[in-house]
């Protein structure tokens, strides 16, 4: 009897990782958007480099200690002792969405220095979670006597005054009516690991949509309709980038799936027109 041992995809190894809410791997899913880049990559290489840093740091850090005290050890480690930070000369590099860069350079940006920092929190043994703050990404600890909000960007502890800060002009750009802003506590709600997935992707994909590397972009968005199958607005954006690399046939029925489940969606018509187009194509 022959086994069948045959090594699943970069993509397929992706979809077992995210396939349930109740287990969601987040580090491991996180490293694993770097196969597309990096064929050669091994994941478990890099979680064991991260295993590493945790050791390292819990030899800093008694099991007992007050979780003040663990936030504070934690904070010298990641942002001072190790370096890690924003990259402030290059913030739209690819790399920078890619664990194992970041692990390497120390640089990236907020949301995946935010995953690193996470996992070496939750180590130590503290309440951390990721926020989904607007615009740029942050993490929170819940202590004993209130709660701290962290820029993983910089790794300074913000204010609620230096959060309504950085607040304003997102509110100016909805038109927020003053009279009816929205309590912060629901800007600061805890980001579940499939939606902070899914916010490294889109980084992505706004790269390489702006450069228009397209099969960057369809590798992407296989990934995104794989976290989010329900997302339609990802199959006709999957769909346009094949119709860009002149691949009709694989464009065709990403943008019918499209239409089939929003047909009032806005821009149907001109999807319809384009789909059209494509189906000429195939003639």
């Amino acid at each position: 009897m022959q086994l069948n041992l045959a090594v699943p995809s970069p993509l397929q190894y992706f979809a077992s990782l995210v396939e349930s809410d109740e287990h969601f791997p987040l580090l491991e899913a996180a490293v694993s958007l770097a196969q597309d880049e990096y064929p050669d990559l091994d994941v478990q290489q890099v979680l064991g480099d991260v295993d590493q840093l945790l050791a390292r740091l819990k030899r800093r850090v008694p099991g007992d200690s007050p979780a003040l005290h663990k936030l504070r050890a934690l904070n010298q480690f990641f942002f001072r002792d190790l370096n890690f930070g924003g990259n402030i000369n290059d913030y739209y590099d690819p790399d920078n969405s890619y664990v194992n860069a970041v692990l390497k350079t120390r640089r990236g940006i907020p949301i995946t220095l935010a995953v690193l920092w996470l996992e070496l929190a939750s180590g130590i043994g503290l309440n951390a979670r990721g926020v989904a703050f607007p615009g740029h990404f942050m993490v929170k600890v819940n202590l004993p006597k209130g709660q701290v909000v962290i820029d993983p960007f910089s790794g300074q502890s913000l204010s609620r005054e230096d959060l309504s800060e950085r607040l304003e002009p997102f509110r100016q750009r909805d038109n927020l009516d003053a009279e009816f802003e929205m309590p912060m506590g629901l800007y600061l709600q805890s980001a579940p690991p499939r939606d902070i997935i899914n916010r490294m992707l889109r980084n992505l994909k706004d790269i390489h949509k702006t450069q228009e590397d397209w099969l960057r972009l369809i590798a992407v968005e296989d990934r995104l309709i794989v976290l989010q199958p329900d997302a339609w607005p990802e199959y006709r954006d999957r769909g346009l980038a094949w119709a860009a690399q002149g691949q009709a046939d694989r464009a065709v029925p990403d943008l019918e799936t499209y239409l089939e489940h929003v047909e009032d969606a806005m821009d149907a018509g001109a999807v319809n027109e384009r789909l059209a187009e494509l189906r000429h194509q195939n003639i």
